[in-house]
């Protein structure tokens, strides 16, 4: 098999922030939003990730950006999460991420889709965590701009 592009990234250089992962078709842009440090045995909680997906999803569904939203989840080591956009600017993604980042991390209602009858894990939610993750990702992200998408180089 064929190396995806996602594993030829240095992951021992990857630190918290927010990267162009990859751009299909010419405007389809996956986004590598890194919450933490690889492999220094301090992943996402999987109920703080499941949160933060129902947050951040719903959030930038509904936002000026929802007809440029494919998708939004999480990564399976639970160090990020991947959001692709469709015709969407660099400006527009950043500023996409920081709004849903902030307003994650102030969250205090229901979990969007937290419902038995509209989750598959419904009991599998924690908004205090994934509210302490989103302000800590903000923290790390706020001051970004396009010149911070690529990935760090060994």
């Amino acid at each position: 098999m064929e190396k995806i592009a996602s594993f030829t990234i240095d992951h021992d250089v990857l630190v918290p922030g927010l990267y162009v992962s990859r751009v299909d078709m010419g405007d389809i842009i996956t986004y590598d939003l890194r919450f933490k440090r690889p492999n220094d045995g301090h992943p996402l909680d999987a109920a703080a990730a499941h949160t933060v997906e129902h947050i951040f999803a719903t959030y930038l569904r509904s936002s000026e950006i929802r007809d440029k939203v494919v998708y939004f989840g999480p990564m399976g080591c639970l160090t990020g999460f991947y959001m692709i956009l469709k015709g969407a600017t660099h400006g527009e993604a950043i500023k996409a991420v920081k709004d849903a980042a902030l307003f994650t991390a102030n969250y205090d209602g229901e979990i969007p889709g937290g419902r038995k009858c509209e989750c598959g894990n419904y009991r599998m939610h924690d908004l205090p965590g994934a509210k302490r993750e989103c302000g800590a990702y903000y923290l790390a992200i706020r001051n970004n701009s396009e010149k911070d998408l690529s990935y760090p180089v060994q």
